[in-house]
């Protein structure tokens, strides 16, 4: 029952047949994942560390264009890993320690960090979210649900019509990360009906081939959509009422944003190296870069370091996109992940209620 930021992943078994592609594991891991992780969360931090540069066309365009595709393929690969999810004691603990906890415990980083550098009366509320934490209570909710996705029929149908709802529901839009829980889903449900050979047929040389164009294709749809259209669509933390919008532009984004995330996502994974590569290690630990390479971002941010002159440049957008790489690669290392261990994976066996002994 891993989690698309964490280390862990389901050994094969014989009825699993062969990992997803194609080749037989050498240490009971797909590293073919493990390798997408790491890329994913490369590309998260970028588009993070781009959100405060000044204005230009092209960047905001590689920004919708990075937008499209990285958060659905990290939910995909969630639901993917949750297809054997039971509603057991031992399992829900494992998402209340996973997941739960350290939501709570970076709310409270995040809140204290965010008044010592900016706003010293920001208030805490575990109901909102601070920033990218919205992730964690949402996959919590997703996993959850996974029974419910297990039974009904054509569930990513369904689930797609609850996204579409969920646009044109101001409801929604409370305090809660509801609407992208609700918008984001459809990407999970898809997750649990994927098998092993849907990821193995990325590998086919066509795919790659094609994907080369596609994607300079739809950067090009990118650059004209720019100052056409606002990103916010991309962030699925709205209604199409709270953008000030018609009611039916709310369904219609919901499937041609699924459709494009689903494609570009596919063009992504097509290029992810399978077998076991300097990446591989980096990808186990994918939790910690996400968690803490915000802290590096929004101190910048918040200290002033974007509203050097230098940013304004090519060069300055090719320098924060390298430096977003290296802080997010390191914050990835083993050695990170043995010293904050205790914070982001705790176990918490004390507070675990002991089954009642056999009767």
């Amino acid at each position: 029952m891993p989690s698309p930021l964490t280390s862990e992943q389901p050994r094969p078994t014989a009825a699993a047949g062969t990992p997803a592609t194609g080749r037989p594991p050498d240490d009971g891991r797909d590293h073919f994942f493990d390798n997408a992780k790491y890329l994913a969360i490369v590309l998260v931090a970028v588009g993070h560390a781009w959100e405060p540069l000044p204005s230009g066309r092209l960047v905001e365009a590689a920004y919708t264009l990075i937008y499209t595709f990285h958060m659905p393929v990290f939910i995909l690969i969630a639901g993917y890993f949750s297809r054997g999810f039971e509603l057991r004691p031992d399992r829900v603990w494992k998402l209340i320690t996973s997941l739960l906890v350290p939501y709570l415990i970076f709310e409270l980083l995040y809140t204290a960090f965010h008044r010592l550098t900016r706003d010293p009366e920001l208030p805490l509320s575990l109901l909102e979210p601070y920033w990218l934490l919205w992730f964690l209570p949402a996959l919590f909710f997703w996993r959850l649900s996974t029974p419910v996705w297990q039974t009904v029929r054509a569930p990513v149908l369904v689930s797609l019509a609850v996204a579409a709802v969920a646009t044109v529901s101001p409801a929604a839009d409370g305090t809660l990360p509801l609407q992208r829980i609700l918008q984001f889903m459809p990407f999970y449900v898809l997750g649990l009906r994927l098998g092993p050979e849907h990821f193995a047929a990325l590998r086919r040389t066509w795919v790659r081939v094609v994907s080369v164009p596609v994607f300079a294709l739809g950067l090009l749809v990118a650059y004209w959509l720019v100052p056409r259209t606002s990103t916010s669509w991309f962030f699925r933390k709205n209604s199409a009422q709270e953008m000030d919008t018609v009611g039916w532009a709310g369904p219609m984004a919901t499937l041609l944003l699924f459709a494009a995330a689903v494609v570009l996502g596919a063009c992504f994974l097509a290029w992810v190296p399978r077998g076991r590569s300097w990446m591989t290690a980096l990808g186990t630990c994918t939790l910690y870069g996400y968690l803490l390479h915000g802290f590096v971002i929004r101190g910048l941010r918040n200290g002033g370091f974007y509203e050097q002159p230098f940013f304004d440049t090519t060069l300055g957008t090719v320098t924060v996109t390298a430096g977003a790489a290296v802080v997010v690669t390191a914050l990835c290392t083993p050695y990170v992940r043995s010293l904050l261990r205790p914070l982001l994976e705790p176990r918490l066996e004390w507070a675990r209620q002991r089954p009642p002994a056999p009767g």
